[in-house]
């Protein structure tokens, strides 16, 4: 084109946010709308009663080089963003895997033959099945399931190891996630260069990690920002495409799947179909308070069972945040969602109690409870996720589409990514 393309980006959630980004970097000149009146999507910082949170907790790794780039764009410093160290899962009695820093492959095996808890047996089981996974190049069956994969590991590797990581990793329970996208997560965490399985703590609200930086670096590139402005219709005009009217060369719809289905039907009914078939799994954060309480560690495992919700715990005094406030985090939360949050509540708070005991001076109380119910989609074996061009000069993002990741916040920023680059060739 003998002009700047105008590229519409439907959606400032991480994914559109970083489609329009790079759409401007790439010289295009773009439009990006929203509904709400606050970017971020899932990702991003509500206020409560006075109290800044996080619209649940999220973690990033080592191995997100496309996240940490886009920061670094935008001038977030990741040293200022992040507590980072090498990946810690250890439970409140200091059982667990510690990393030493350096390439992970190495220090994996390390930390697993000084694995307190262990059998030798249940050690040497663990490394024997990854290193066959490594010389596989971290592939399996499409079908496959991660309990399936892992039927042959020792209970306890299973139980203290696999299940937690699986559910940390894909919000899917191990007996239902996809082996497959779980290896390419092992894959890139341990195999991307030093520090790629270190744990990136968000010491900021996520609204400072990216979408608001994102937001202001747009305005200054001279992009047309509209929030709270919902988009009724989508029409193809010729080579281009209209939204609400306004004439666009590409479009790229960054909306959640169904909104995007709701768009798109009109135009590609089985892409729609399938974006409006996902089904998802809920993540519940109930945020706790107990004045003068401080945990061992920024994040710790739990010993998740049918009446413990949590698999894992944040001490936000050791990230920032207010002193003694906790964020219990349900992963694969859907029958838990289903007794209902005051038993949510009351299971999270009696399991807190029971094995936080050393750690809480007074009881603990609930700040809030935020319930994600679709917070990521379930990432089951064979899964046909939407793909990204819909029809001609009419793309989409997310971290719903298609691609190797599952929901995750760096699953997003890639996909947004891939969308700008097509729709500015």
């Amino acid at each position: 084109m003998s002009r700047p393309a105008e590229v519409a980006v439907i959606g400032a959630g991480w994914a559109g946010l970083a489609a329009a980004v790079e759409a401007v970097r790439r010289g295009a000149r773009v439009t990006l709308l929203d509904m709400a009146p606050q970017a971020g999507g899932r990702a991003r910082e509500v206020v409560w009663r006075g109290a800044v949170l996080d619209n649940g907790q999220h973690i990033c790794i080592g191995a997100y080089v496309e996240t940490l780039r886009l920061m670094r764009q935008l001038g977030v410093a990741a040293s200022e963003a992040f507590v980072r160290q090498p990946l810690t899962l250890v439970d409140p009695s200091g059982l667990g895997l510690r990393l030493r820093r350096g390439p992970a492959l190495p220090a994996f095996a390390i930390a697993v033959l000084g694995r307190r808890g262990w059998r030798w047996g249940d050690r040497i089981a663990l490394l024997r099945t990854a290193a066959r996974w490594h010389r596989q190049g971290f592939t399996c069956a499409p079908a496959q399931t991660v309990a399936e994969l892992t039927i042959g590991l020792p209970e306890a590797v299973r139980v203290d190891f696999i299940e937690p990581l699986c559910v940390a990793a894909l919000n899917t329970p191990a007996a239902d996630a996809s082996a497959t996208v779980f290896l390419r997560v092992l894959r890139d965490a341990l195999t991307t260069g030093p520090g790629s399985a270190d744990l990136l703590l968000p010491r900021i609200s996520l609204s400072d990690m990216v979408p608001a930086p994102a937001l202001a670096w747009l305005a200054r590139a001279g992009a047309t920002i509209r929030l709270t402005q919902r988009v009724d219709a989508l029409e193809h005009d010729g080579g281009a495409w209209r939204v609400d009217g306004a004439r666009f060369d590409r479009v790229v719809v960054a909306a959640s799947a169904s909104e995007a289905a709701r768009l798109v039907a009109p135009h590609a009914s089985s892409w729609a179909a399938r974006a409006a078939g996902l089904d998802y799994q809920p993540i519940v954060t109930v945020y706790a308070r107990s004045d003068g309480c401080r945990l061992p560690q920024a994040m710790l495992s739990l010993p998740a069972t049918s009446s413990r919700p949590a698999q894992f715990v944040f001490d936000r005094g050791r990230l920032g945040g207010p002193e003694g406030l906790l964020a219990f985090v349900v992963s694969g939360a859907r029958e838990w969602v289903g007794k209902g949050l005051p038993e949510v509540e009351r299971a999270t708070l009696a399991q807190a109690e029971e094995v936080l005991a050393a750690y809480l001076t007074r009881p603990l109380t609930v700040v809030r409870t935020v319930v994600e119910k679709r917070a990521t989609f379930s990432c089951v074996p064979g899964l046909d996720r939407p793909a990204m061009v819909v029809a001609p000069g009419l793309l989409a993002c997310g971290d719903y589409v298609d691609g190797p990741y599952p929901a995750t916040l760096e699953g997003a920023v890639r996909s947004g990514l891939a969308a700008a680059r097509a729709a500015t060739p």
